[in-house]
């Protein structure tokens, strides 16, 4: 795991990056509202959470489809990922869990009038789910979970479990080829050769980072029947095969029956893992617009209804 170090600096929002208390600076990307030369005050503040091996510059679309709506949208590299000296190295789930909190209460102070929303991709919502189980979690008006990764040790295979177990400990400087890059992530073919391009993007993964990611995803698998306080809304994919099916269905099946306005399931038929970057991602960004806007009212395009 990577060495982190001692409390020395004070956090701060610096324009590309988040400077934390160790003082390691977290790059930061941004996408806001504009209306004419004058920047416009958002309607609220979004703070988004990239996937695993991935860096934030894999949310500029649908950064730049949420600020066209309205809302300032915030991302940064995790660390172990993207402009992160110490890149390929696992941080540790509660390092990454400080990082969020952190930049959420310096988003607060940055715009202490505005509403404040948690986005996450994948890995990026498991990070949120988990810091939601923490005793103090990040203050947020709600949160907004895309293909959650909860492939946790509950619903692994004894196989997985006990060859990612042996490497883990035995070789964990090993590197692996993720399958995932050999299966269809989204059906937006120009995003996915940019991904497969993009020199930040980790193409081979450490087996200590893989054992790090499935102990965080267990984390928010168990989190999944306590989530509704602030309020969430899951967005899946129907051509979901980046994550283990059967699992991924057994773990939205854990999901609390609450009021419309305080929980709810947006499932998409058509989409695919990375569906914030399929082509047909707008109306997704239309349904988040309008979740945050009117929580006690139907998706526009009425995923929340479908079995």
């Amino acid at each position: 795991m990577q060495e982190i170090g001692p409390t020395t600096d004070r956090p701060a929002l610096e324009d590309k990056a988040i400077h934390t208390a160790d003082g390691t600076d977290l790059f930061l990307r941004k996408w806001l509202p504009w209306q004419g030369p004058e920047q416009e005050k958002p309607k609220a503040v979004i703070l988004a959470l990239h996937g695993f091996n991935d860096h934030s510059g894999g949310l500029s679309l649908p950064g730049r489809g949420l600020a066209r709506r309205g809302f300032a949208v915030y991302a940064y590299d995790q660390r172990g990922f993207g402009h992160d000296p110490q890149a390929g190295i696992w941080a540790g789930s509660d390092q990454m869990i400080a990082d969020l909190k952190t930049t959420t209460k310096l988003l607060h102070a940055q715009y202490p009038d505005r509403p404040l929303y948690l986005l996450g991709e994948s890995m990026g919502a498991a990070v949120i789910m988990a810091a939601e189980m923490t005793p103090d979690p990040p203050l947020s008006d709600g949160i907004i979970l895309e293909s959650p990764a909860i492939w946790g040790w509950q619903v692994q295979s004894s196989f997985n479990r006990n060859v990612l177990d042996m490497a883990a400990h035995a070789v964990p400087w090993m590197t692996v080829v993720p399958t995932g890059l050999r299966l269809k992530a989204s059906d937006n073919r120009r995003a996915l050769v940019a991904l497969a391009r993009d020199p930040l993007v980790i193409k081979q993964t450490r087996v200590d980072s893989a054992y790090g990611l499935v102990d965080l995803m267990t984390r928010a698998y168990d989190a999944i029947p306590k989530l509704g306080s602030p309020r969430y809304l899951v967005l899946a994919g129907g051509n979901e095969v980046i994550l283990n099916k059967k699992a991924f269905k057994t773990g939205l099946a854990l999901l609390p029956e609450l009021p419309l306005e305080q929980g709810r399931l947006a499932r998409y038929p058509k989409a695919y893992h990375l569906m914030l970057r399929d082509w047909d991602a707008p109306k997704i960004y239309d349904d988040v617009a309008a979740w945050i806007e009117h929580p006690d009212q139907p998706l526009p395009s009425g995923a929340d209804a479908t079995p």
